[in-house]
Parts: C-alpha cells; sequence; structure tokens
C-alpha cells in the first residue's frame, strides 16, 4: 500500500492537518503544527512529502528514520513537528489497514479509560473559581490554568500574593479533585524557588515549566529539589535525546507533545524512557482532535500514563474547538472525568473530510501574543 498522495490544509483556530491518501485510498491524518507558525511547519511538511510519494506506508520506523536524520540538520521545533503529523498520519493508516486501533499494534491497551483534564481561565487568569466550578460539572475531576500573566524576574509581595490566592480560589473550587499549575516559563528560577514552597500545603497535581527550557540544564534540577511539589516538563523537547538532561533532573512529569516530538512513534519511546526514571507520562496537547487522538492511542498502551491534556473550551479555540472537525464526538465524551478506550480502527476518530477542505478555504493567521513590561521590555509569554 503505497502513499499517493499527501496534502496539508491550515484550519482554525490554530492548526494545521496533513492527509497521506495510499493508492488503494486508504486516508490516514496527522496534525503538524508549532502554535503560531503553522505557515513555516505548512512549508517543511511540504518540502518533507515529496519524496515520500511512492513509499510502502507500512515502514513507518524507516520513514521516520530518513525524515529524522537523512537531512543531516536534525530536531527543533518546526522539523520534528512536521515529521510528527505525518507519523501520526502513517500510524492511522496502518492501524486502519489491520482493522485495530493504534494502541494494539503498540502491544495492547494496559487500561479502560484515560483521565483528562480540562483548562480553565486564559492567559491573565480572571474568575478562575467559577471556571473551575463549570468544568466540575461538565465532568472533569481535574483542571490546569496558569500561574500569573508576565513577571519580572523578581516580582513584587503583591504579585507573589496573588499566584498564590488564584491557587488557594482554585483549590477551594476543586474541594478533594485536582488542579495543576503551568508557569509557562514565565517565572525565573529564583521566582520558581521562591514560590513553590508556598504552594505545597495546596498539593497542586503537578508544576509545569518552571523555567524556560534554556535555563533547564543550569536551574531544573535546583528547582526540583526546592519543593515538594512535582514538577512538570517536556512540551518544548522534540526528541528523546532533550529528555534525557529533564529525566536526569528529577522531574515527576513528563510532557511531551505529539505534535512537536516525532509523532506516535517517538512520543512512544519517550513514554518507556520516562518510565525507567519513576517518571509519569501526561502528554501536552493545547491542540486539536487528531493531536488528540494520537495522544489517547500511546496513553493506552503507556503503564506510567498520569494524565491527558485535552483542549475542549480551551481560551485559544474562540469560535471553533475540537470536535468541529470530527464526525462523531462522542469518542472523546469525559465520563468521571476521563475517556473511555477508543475501539475503532486507527486513531479512532473520523475527520470530517468536507469540513476540513471548507475550514482551510479560510485558514488562520494565529500568533503568539508578544507581551511587554511596564518598561516596555519584552516579557515571556
Amino acid at each position: 500500500m503505497k502513499i499517493a498522495r499527501i496534502e496539508t490544509f491550515l484550519v482554525p483556530p490554530r492548526w494545521l492537518f496533513v492527509r497521506v491518501e495510499t493508492d488503494e485510498g486508504l486516508v490516514g491524518w496527522g496534525e503538524p503544527v508549532v502554535e503560531g507558525r503553522a505557515r513555516t511547519v505548512k512549508a517543511a511538511v511540504e518540502e518533507l512529502a515529496a519524496p515520500l510519494i511512492g513509499r510502502d506506508s507500512s515502514r513507518i520506523e524507516d520513514i521516520w528514520q530518513e525524515l529524522t536524520r537523512a537531512g543531516f540538520y536534525r530536531g527543533g521545533a518546526v522539523f520534528s513537528s512536521a515529521i510528527a503529523g505525518l507519523d501520526q498520519a502513517l500510524w492511522d493508516i496502518a492501524g486502519k489497514r489491520l482493522d485495530v486501533p493504534i494502541y494494539q499494534l503498540l502491544g495492547g491497551a494496559v487500561r479502560d479509560r484515560a483521565r483528562v483534564y480540562a483548562w480553565i481561565a486564559g492567559d491573565r487568569p480572571g474568575d478562575i473559581a467559577a471556571e473551575a466550578e463549570i468544568r466540575r460539572e461538565q465532568g472533569f475531576d481535574c483542571v490546569k490554568m496558569n500561574g500569573s500573566a508576565e513577571l519580572t524576574a523578581i516580582p513584587s509581595a503583591g504579585e507573589l500574593r496573588s499566584v498564590i490566592a488564584r491557587a488557594e480560589a482554585v483549590r477551594d473550587a476543586m474541594g478533594d479533585d485536582d488542579f495543576a499549575l503551568d508557569f509557562h516559563g514565565r517565572f525565573s528560577p529564583a521566582m520558581s524557588r521562591r514560590t513553590l514552597p508556598l504552594l505545597e500545603p495546596l498539593n497542586p497535581l503537578f508544576v509545569e515549566e518552571p523555567v524556560v527550557p534554556e535555563l533547564a540544564a543550569a536551574h531544573l534540577a535546583r528547582i526540583v529539589e526546592s519543593t515538594t511539589v512535582p514538577i512538570a516538563t517536556g512540551e518544548r523537547a522534540y526528541s528523546r535525546w532533550d529528555f534525557v538532561p529533564l529525566l536526569a533532573s528529577g522531574i515527576a512529569v513528563a510532557q511531551p507533545d505529539v505534535s512537536h516530538c516525532g509523532g506516535i512513534s517517538e512520543m512512544r519511546r519517550i513514554a518507556a524512557q520516562a518510565e525507567t526514571s519513576g517518571v509519569a507520562l501526561a502528554p501536552h496537547c493545547p491542540l486539536g482532535p487528531i493531536a488528540l487522538a494520537s495522544c489517547l492511542q500511546v496513553d493506552f498502551a503507556a503503564p506510567n500514563f498520569l494524565i491527558q491534556e485535552q483542549s475542549r473550551g480551551i481560551h485559544y479555540n474562540d469560535d471553533w474547538d475540537v470536535l468541529d472537525y470530527v464526525l462523531d464526538g462522542s469518542v472523546f465524551d469525559v465520563v468521571a472525568g476521563s475517556i473511555e478506550r477508543p475501539t475503532r480502527p486507527g486513531l479512532g476518530i473520523e475527520i470530517d473530510d468536507a469540513a476540513v477542505r471548507d475550514a482551510a478555504k479560510r485558514g488562520h493567521d494565529w500568533h503568539a501574543p508578544v507581551w511587554r513590561h511596564r518598561d516596555g521590555s519584552l516579557a515571556e509569554w
């Protein structure tokens, strides 16, 4: 079964889909995107795709190795994300060809349902208690929110108090259920070490990305040692090699993104790699339905899976959401905080081809916001 055609689609709110069709008419879907750089990744997918026409679609690992290694220059957000979408689509085809879910090809399911969490508030957290209550009513028993808006290297006492106050409010709203905080790389190493011990009485499930990736080598281990709060990171790590120093630092939760780290092939390896360090898996996924479906296939096969991010109702989605591109959204239904194990072949979802093509006529031009401090200097978003 040979690859016959590869198409890409820029679709709202900020996603990029890739459609791979074989000479026998079987179709696989992937989601290769860097948020805010979708057009750049689209160009990379199209460049990588040309040599794949006529190739055996079942040789997933061989194709993955060629795409990642044969070009001499390796890794990085753009290349790894482009490869990720193609890899997802090839796994989707393989599952459909054999009429089994992808997790069966990864060794079979190790659980019957996968716990998921929902986002509350936005980039500048507001009335998070009310939003947390809404999410509980929707069936979620875990939520995540940003820890703060922009921060200077050493924020004021008032800014620190507001971070803790918001966390206290969401803890009160969630009761004995869970919440997590995303520091989003906005905290300096010193600020993270100051803040994390103050959060310990609130028992967050984890705190995510307490420092930007470029400072992790020098500071992440010290941050981990400064607190009993479980530390999570990895959304900006693009391969198993990128995870080596993160795991060595003592993190508790690995967060590879299946649309950034090289796809299902590499995320499954990262999950096993994390398992050898006693680290749980909580894939990053503030993206669309194909990325979520890809994550879930790994989640059901990975023994160290903890919880899955999903983006239904996230503040970035505006007028478009995860279910707008699938023919049957029930596969993503949340019951008692979890999604049931999908049983359909491949990714377990059926993409609405007509809806994708129609949405691609509109496209999108989403870019990450540019934040500045009061003095005019650039702030981490």
